[in-house]
């Protein structure tokens, strides 16, 4: 065992005696979920219209109306939600375990979160596609009968088409029906691309040419010039034609052309390090909120909310 491993160990040796000390050795305790018990409709006399939902309830609630009546009933620990919170704390470590190296935990979370997302985007299409919009659509009395009550329609055959394709491309599990499930890819493939190109040329193409094209003098509604708007035109104007400079290459980049196709790699420079600067606050945001989970939902170290004041 090399010295790296064997101080990876201390620290986890380290932290789960923290976690059992903080569990089960104070009186806060850690990483317990409460709920409140809201009746619903529970002015209908009709009891099959009456039920009761457990809704997330804050620590300092709940311990409010304990101390004032111990028997209550309307607030009351959820031990499901629990070890929902402690599952995603450890899962989210297991993630992070992949800062040290490529390890067995790191694995298991990895194959859980995408066999869950793959089961679950299975479930959500299966009753949210295939049952309303094919089996629906052909055989609607069937599909009332056990799926969709209420569901008032005729059969229409055309979707038989999808039906087939569908069928074709479940032929690729198939050893030696592989190729049969390229016929309906391509057709996906295909349709696809037609219909994104016609929104990509109107959302992206189309839009950026007409937001550039822009007066350099501007105006208010009363006329009078406007410094700020007419800088901000004349920039995006010599930004873009710059640009576009740098990847004219039928020319070569000397003398004006060479000064300003490099003006025009300062505008993409500035462009990208901004994009990037983007993408990157966004993972912080992601990170910074797993972090605020682990040490105010899970641990109880903070309370920026002061959900839990007065326990």
């Amino acid at each position: 065992m090399d010295r790296r491993t064997l101080t990876w160990i201390i620290v986890g040796l380290m932290g789960g005696l923290f976690l059992v000390g903080r569990a089960l050795l104070t009186d806060r305790g850690m990483g317990k979920v409460y709920v409140r018990a809201v009746e619903i409709n529970s002015d209908d006399p009709d009891p099959d219209h009456r039920w009761t939902r457990h809704e997330n309830a804050l620590p300092r609630d709940y311990a409010a109306a304990v101390a004032a009546n111990p028997e209550q009933t309307e607030y009351r620990f959820s031990l499901a939600r629990t070890v929902g919170t402690w599952v995603a704390a450890f899962f989210t470590l297991f993630i992070l375990s992949f800062l040290y190296k490529d390890n067995s935990l790191y694995k298991i979370a990895e194959s859980v979160v995408v066999g869950v997302s793959a089961a679950y985007w299975m479930v959500v299409g299966f009753w949210t596609t295939i049952i309303p919009n094919l089996l629906g659509k052909l055989f609607p009395v069937w599909i009332n009968s056990w799926a969709m009550p209420g569901l008032r329609a005729d059969a229409e055959w055309v979707y038989i088409f999808p039906l087939i394709l569908g069928v074709m491309l479940l032929m690729r599990l198939s050893p030696k029906g592989g190729w049969i499930s390229r016929w309906p890819l391509a057709f996906i493939i295909g349709t696809t691309a037609g219909i994104r190109l016609i929104g990509y040329l109107h959302a992206d193409f189309l839009s950026q040419i007409r937001n550039t094209i822009v007066t350099l003098w501007a105006t208010d509604m009363a006329g009078s010039f406007q410094l700020w708007d007419s800088l901000k035109s004349l920039i995006l104007v010599i930004g873009v034609l710059s640009a576009l400079v740098y990847f004219f290459f039928s020319i070569e980049h000397k003398g004006i052309v060479g000064k300003t196709a490099k003006l025009g790699i300062w505008f993409l420079m500035v462009t990208f390090g901004a994009a990037f600067g983007y993408t990157v606050m966004g993972r912080i945001a992601l990170l910074a909120i797993r972090l605020e989970f682990l040490l105010d939902d899970w641990l109880w170290l903070i309370d920026p909310a002061l959900r839990r004041i007065g326990m």
